[in-house]
């Protein structure tokens, strides 16, 4: 006898929250197994009453949010063996089966269904999230950190108890699913697919197409802003350097200096403040407990020092300065007439805006690690 927990949150499922726990109890008869269902419970309907009803174990989150459900309801879970799942009969619970046997004969430690290599019933998924979101985020997700899964956002799942000690998971909302899949490719945890079906889900759905898929593409940047901010930022800066370099040692055309100036000075500085912008990133994740992915961004937060940073801004906005009362005493020399100092003006205001992201930024980073195990400043 091996006990299974099947933790269900729910908000307001009083039409299906019945017959899931239904199914669930009728598949730990089957198989043999001592079973227990918890039900982290947000409802304002009848949904709790039901679930007590029929011996759930209900739960009450302190924190709305799918993840903050869930967090609840593993504190209350007994179980050798964890199974989540949605209350609302989109996934049938008599499915259970090929999950737990998967754990039951040590193939996996993580088992994950698939929703897109199974049966997806008519209506129960947008096209939207069929053919473009699911699959694009997966892939992301894929190329990020190799969990080789089809459907990263199925929310159908088992793992062993020790697999799910071993993650480290924290998100309160939508991006909990991103979070599990993640961690348990980290942890390299076995991980298996299982094709499911798909049904319909009964009354409105809860889910936010566009506001979702930037919380779990947001949440992939926390762990790897990288491809997402610093590999941009460092074309950008490049592309503005090399094109402002080349318009300072050219003597071409005026009007096309001063505009391709204009256009390098604009590469360089967007491109520093979105390569700032993946170190704020990181230096978050960091605090966050995300970290450890290595490559580029961690060579540069590895070399974080705010007094080095300091000294360079201040460098930076010392030379912006200069070239700048250069110009105002060629202006003063000139009578306050017409002056041709574009590209020295320019180059004043590069510096001087970078000199003074720089002095913030590493305030601002330095603060983000001040929680960090391993910060020195």
């Amino acid at each position: 006898m091996s006990l299974v927990s099947l933790v269900i949150p729910t908000k307001d499922e009083e039409e299906t929250i019945g017959e899931c726990i239904r199914r669930a109890m009728a598949v730990f008869d089957k198989m043999g197994m001592d079973g227990e269902v918890i039900v982290a419970d947000s409802s304002s309907d009848s949904t709790p009453e039901i679930a007590q009803s029929l011996g759930a174990v209900v739960v009450r989150p302190e924190k709305l949010g799918y993840g903050n459900a869930y967090l609840a309801g593993f504190l209350h879970a007994r179980g050798e063996y964890i199974v989540i799942i949605d209350g609302d009969l989109t996934y049938d619970p008599r499915e259970m089966p090929q999950f737990i046997k998967l754990l039951l004969n040590g193939e996996a430690d993580f088992v994950i269904g698939t929703r897109l290599k199974g049966d997806i019933k008519e209506g129960a998924m947008p096209a939207l999230h069929r053919y473009i979101g699911n699959p694009l985020l997966t892939w992301i997700l894929n190329r990020l950190f190799g969990a080789g899964v089809s459907d990263s956002h199925c929310g159908m799942r088992a793992m062993t108890r020790e697999a799910l000690d071993s993650l480290h998971l924290r998100a309160g909302g939508m991006e909990f699913a991103s979070e599990m899949v993640i961690e348990a490719s980290r942890k390299r945890l076995r991980m298996r697919e299982v094709p499911i079906t798909y049904y319909p889900r009964k009354g409105a759905s809860k889910l936010r197409s566009f506001s979702d898929g930037w919380r779990h593409l947001r949440f992939m940047m926390l762990y790897r802003p990288g491809p997402f901010l610093v590999i941009p930022g460092s074309v950008a800066i490049i592309s503005g350097l090399a094109l402002t370099i080349f318009v300072l040692i050219q003597g071409s055309v005026q009007e096309l200096r001063t505009h391709s100036l204009i256009l390098g000075s604009m590469f360089l500085i967007m491109g520093y403040q979105t390569l700032l912008s993946g170190l704020y990133v990181k230096a978050f994740g960091r605090s966050y407990g995300a970290d450890g992915s290595g490559g580029l961004i961690d060579r540069l937060m590895d070399y974080h020092s705010l007094e080095k940073e300091l000294v360079f801004g201040i460098a930076l906005l010392a030379g912006g300065f200069l070239l700048g009362m250069d110009v105002v005493f060629g202006w003063i020399g000139v009578g306050y007439g017409a002056l041709q100092e574009v590209e020295t003006a320019m180059m004043a205001m590069i510096l001087s805006i970078m000199g003074i992201q720089t002095i913030f930024s590493a305030v601002f980073i330095s603060l983000l690690l001040l929680n960090s195990r391993d910060a020195s400043d």
